[in-house]
């Protein structure tokens, strides 16, 4: 049988008529506020904690023959001695018709106090304890029941996220393959499901536009042909001094327009396309110096009119929308292709987690339907939170060399932080909530109490400690919730 402390919960716990304790003692002599009542002869304090709205402060009032007496005549000093030797002490300021301590009596309110007031050159002296969510457990006990201490200290927690995800194509490897040209398919290659090669002939049309960017190349590069014939000559004739200088500098003016209408129709040929080897199999421009004659190369034997369309990358085509003998645009989408050696998750980030996850942490990827999980990295998230679904999207590049993560799947995605090194945590098992308040319980020789935290991060291990433990205290870290029930059931606690 667990023991509660003796002298627990007295009248007023310092809650003076804001609130009382449960199971206190009735014997503690009540103010008219509700609070202890002190009393030294003819001179008495009552002693509250108010905290309606605010948080807790000692107000204390001051009798003479029992009425009150105005609080700028006494002077006053609590101390209040709490488990494992902390003491708090409050000086007193007049305020109203009390006097108000000067810092917040911080939970829980379990104590041993001390009062010292001064009133007209006279010393009052008074003490006595009030205690919650105190337990009395012997050692013995501690150990039969399966009660374990740990002593606060520094923990190393790694941190994750359990999130929904969605296998998406990688849009990097992504390509939507265009004609850019209108005309007849006159021949098609690939077929939905083929891998294809970048620069592989997926299929050819017959275009009135590509024929007259064509023509106009070879046009342009015999112009330049005979401008640069013309040039030689007046050039030659000038350096006789048989011509005169208009002459040289129009023929060389005429040179260096055609050359410009050359490169103009090139760049049309590459815009669309083709690469510099088709170009000269068209027509063979001139090289190097400037020569006295050049000889055109023929024309090739296909049709100046067929345009062959390329693919642009490495991949499957996964959708084809061309068949022979249709009439495409020029902006039609006639394949898409994409390349599946990678794919991308896209996380659904909930708006609370969104500040702990970043670009370059490690995700480990699952899925029941392939049976088996792949790991990547982040590497884009949003800085947008969806208005419908309260998420931010996170995207991690995942390899798919066998091809199992098939765009669409949905997976679960288990994002892991960094380890972090905690100053000072509990253990996740010690954690219980009492009250509005959650605890721990620490553990002074065979008493253990109840002790509000305020917690941090954490794992599934343990948690950080910002704010009502200090490094080296003990405290129960199994089964605490026996301790838990049995200050239930003594009412060893007050209600806020």
């Amino acid at each position: 049988m667990l023991l509660i402390q003796p002298g627990a919960h007295d009248a007023d716990d310092g809650h003076g008529h804001a609130h009382d304790h449960e199971g206190h003692d009735e014997q503690a002599e009540k103010g008219p506020h509700n609070g202890r009542l002190l009393t030294d002869g003819k001179f008495a304090v009552e002693i509250t904690i108010y905290e309606r709205g605010v948080p807790p402060q000692f107000r204390v009032y001051a009798y003479e023959s029992g009425k009150p007496i105005p609080p700028d005549q006494v002077e006053l000093v609590i101390k209040l001695h709490r488990l494992g030797g902390r003491v708090d002490e409050f000086t007193f300021s007049p305020a109203a018709d009390y006097l108000k301590g000067d810092k917040v009596v911080e939970e829980p309110h379990s104590f041993d106090v001390e009062v010292q007031a001064q009133y007209r050159s006279r010393s009052h002296k008074w003490k006595y304890a009030t205690y919650e969510g105190r337990v009395t457990l012997t050692s013995q006990m501690a150990e039969e029941v399966g009660i374990e201490t740990l002593t606060a200290g520094p923990a190393t927690i790694r941190s994750s996220l359990r999130l929904p995800g969605q296998i998406t194509l990688n849009t990097n490897r992504l390509a939507h393959v265009v004609p850019r040209l209108s005309g007849v398919t006159t021949k098609v290659n690939k077929n939905l499901g083929d891998y294809v090669k970048a620069g592989e002939v997926l299929a050819s049309i017959e275009s009135r536009e590509f024929a007259e960017a064509t023509a106009e190349y070879v046009e342009a590069v015999h112009k330049l042909e005979y401008a640069q014939l013309a040039f030689v000559r007046a050039q030659d004739l000038w350096k006789q001094k048989i011509t005169p200088d208009m002459e040289y500098h129009t023929a060389r003016h005429a040179l260096e327009e055609a050359e410009i209408g050359k490169q103009v129709a090139a760049q049309k040929l590459l815009s669309l396309g083709l690469v510099q080897t088709e170009l000269e199999m068209l027509a063979k421009e001139p090289e190097g110096e400037v020569v006295p004659f050049r000889v055109r190369s023929p024309l090739p034997e296909s049709s100046l009119t067929r345009f062959d369309i390329k693919a642009p990358l490495d991949g499957q085509i996964i959708e084809r929308h061309i068949t022979l003998g249709e009439a495409v645009r020029a902006d039609a989408d006639v394949f898409v292709i994409a390349d599946l050696s990678t794919v991308w998750v896209e996380i659904m980030v909930y708006a609370d987690d969104v500040p702990s996850v970043h670009a370059g942490q490690t995700v480990v990827v699952r899925s029941a339907s392939v049976g088996g999980e792949a790991t990547g990295r982040i590497w884009f998230v949003s800085p947008i939170i969806g208005e419908e679904t309260r998420s931010a999207r996170a995207i991690v590049e995942l390899p798919n060399p066998e091809g199992l993560w098939r765009p669409g799947l949905f997976v679960t995605a288990e994002i892991l932080a960094d380890e972090i090194e905690l100053p000072l945590a509990v253990s996740l098992d010690a954690i219980q909530t009492l009250r509005d308040w959650t605890v721990v319980f620490v553990n002074y020789g065979d008493i253990f109490e109840a002790r509000p935290l305020e917690l941090g991060r954490r794992d599934d291990r343990w948690a950080e400690v910002l704010s009502g433990l200090s490094p080296g205290e003990r405290y129960a870290s199994t089964n605490s919730f026996i301790l838990k029930a049995d200050v239930g059931k003594s009412g060893a606690t007050h209600d806020h």
